[in-house]
């Protein structure tokens, strides 16, 4: 076991692998299928690092005497490093992960304050993972090291850190959106974790709204101002949208300490779904799909079960399709996958149910013996199959109510590629909205704006979708994974060397691109 302390240390809730018990019950660790993901991006960094560490945890009945190795060294396609497996029980995982962050935190940061329940939260068990967390860090890392934290049941961890080891520069990522301060400032313990984040050097968000969201909240808990803000990237400011901002902060200060606010969204890896669509078996794949669809046309829509991802206004915009154009009976099918979560945990049970209500409604209303309108999947696809859907797809339809970033729009867009004839069809309220240029936009909140932005979509021309798709393609490539990792790169450099980040000004002020088609006029907002 190597005792060398490392440049990086991650320190993020999952481990970098998947765990595969064997037949004799032995457990094997196998690098992750896909390269798409949280797990994979980020490994895809650490690999082009001298020495590198993952601090993560894994559940033990004794973490005074875990039945298993805390420190191990991993040698997989992205390098060597070392993993410390922190030792935490079922019920401080439970705590800290299921009932703080799930039924505390995420309602708020996606905005549904109505979800959020303080009662179960046992803010000490929180307080305490997290110091473990910084712990496990701070004992990794070399004293000008970057460790860099990801995401919300983390926001402890700076704050820690930096009482533990003052000398290293730390890096926070947020994957999920941040919410103003009228949403934020629910949660009680608002002040202790925004004294926390405002202790690393950098703080890493999606898009220019979730920054000015996280700047609004610290400065209205605490005396940090921003010093520098900047004009918005033209690609990801059009006029018009929902989560659009045409200034992006770049650097706050605190107590005398600054801290750089990053704006890089995390993107697809487009060369790996490309190179998906250049396999054998490919094209005849694809072809099976299509033979499945028939003449119909393919709407299809992909996401986790959550409230948050808008599968239950997806289903009820297809039923009001079928009931306002009886028609389409048997020329549109819907394709919704639909990936449960942690079952245990009631909210997401919930949704889950309502889905197959809404499916079997639907199915016994419109369908018969030989055909269904909706084909419902509750279980994760493998990529290259999911690729192949893409491909086949005539509507991808992705319609979240909330989401930071979502990638299966660009990965459709990269799999129909520059002489697809996909439609897409994007909810305004996911983060990669403000990125990809050629989409219909939608408002999920609206029933008369989703109705609309389907009929658009079943009613252009095939030359209009290429049209878009040949933009949907390039502006899906501009923020692709390489372009995420190389100013992450750029950024840990500037860290390390105890410079101020790059940050280079727009040569002019964010663009005015708006939306080719407009969906639904200002006064046509009902929700229904």
């Amino acid at each position: 076991m190597s005792t060398d302390k490392s440049d990086l240390v991650v320190v993020y809730h999952r481990q970098p692998y998947e765990e595969v018990v064997l037949d004799d019950g032995t457990v094997e660790l196998r690098e992750n299928s896909s390269p798409n993901g949280i797990v994979p991006t980020i490994k895809g960094v650490m690999g082009k690092m001298e020495s590198a560490a993952w601090v993560a945890w894994k559940q033990a009945e004794d973490p005074q005497r875990p039945q298993f190795e805390q420190i191990i060294e991993i040698d997989d396609s992205y390098g060597t490093y070392s993993v410390n497996r922190l030792p935490l029980t079922e019920h401080e995982v439970s705590s800290f992960y299921h009932l703080t962050s799930k039924e505390a935190f995420w309602p708020i940061l996606h905005g549904f304050k109505e979800r959020y329940n303080y009662d179960p939260v046992d803010w000490e068990t929180f307080r305490s993972v997290n110091r473990k967390f910084a712990e496990a860090a701070a004992d990794a890392a070399s004293d000008d090291a970057v460790v860099w934290i990801h995401d919300y049941n983390l926001w402890l961890v700076p704050g820690f850190l930096r009482e533990i080891k003052p000398s290293v520069k730390i890096a926070f990522f947020h994957h999920t959106p941040f919410p103003a301060s009228g949403m934020f400032n629910v949660l009680p313990w608002r002040e202790e974790i925004i004294r926390s984040l405002l202790e690393c050097d950098s703080i890493g968000f999606h898009i220019p709204r979730y920054a000015q969201s996280f700047v609004s909240v610290a400065r209205s808990i605490t005396s940090a101002r921003t010093i520098a803000d900047q004009p918005t990237d033209p690609d990801m400011s059009p006029r018009g949208d929902a989560l659009s901002e045409r200034w992006t902060p770049t650097l706050m200060e605190h107590h005398g300490h600054r801290i750089h606010i990053e704006t890089n969204p995390v993107g697809v890896n487009d060369a790996y779904v490309e190179e998906l669509t250049q396999r054998d078996g490919f094209a005849q794949r694809v072809q099976e799909i299509r033979d499945w669809v028939g003449d119909a046309t393919m709407v299809l829509s992909v996401s986790r079960t959550d409230y948050t991802k808008g599968n239950i206004e997806q289903l009820e915009t297809f039923e009001r399709l079928l009931q306002r154009r009886p028609e389409l009976r048997g020329r549109v099918r819907l394709m919704l996958v639909s990936v449960g979560a942690n079952r245990a945990m009631a909210a997401y049970d919930e949704i889950q149910q309502r889905i197959e209500e809404i499916t079997g409604r639907i199915n016994g209303t419109h369908g018969s013996f030989e055909w269904q309108p909706v084909s419902l999947i509750s279980t994760a696809i493998p990529m290259p199959d999911l690729v192949a859907y893409y491909r086949a797809a005539d509507i991808c339809s992705i319609t979240p109510l909330a989401d930071g970033l979502n990638l299966v729009a660009p990965e459709f867009c990269i799999a129909q590629g520059d002489e697809g004839s996909g439609a897409l069809i994007l909810s305004e309220f996911a983060g990669c909205a403000v990125l990809l240029e050629g989409q219909i936009p939608v408002n999920p909140f609206s029933y008369a704006n989703m109705d609309r932005a389907l009929d658009a979509a079943l009613a252009m021309s095939e030359e209009g979708r290429r049209e878009r798709m040949r933009d949907l393609v390039r502006s899906s490539k501009r923020w692709n994974i390489t372009a995420w990792s190389d100013a992450t790169m750029k950024l840990f450099r500037a860290l390390r060397r105890g410079e101020k980040p790059e940050i280079t000004p727009s040569a002019a002020m964010a663009s005015d691109r708006t939306s080719e088609i407009p969906i639904v006029s200002a006064s046509d907002t009902s929700v229904g």
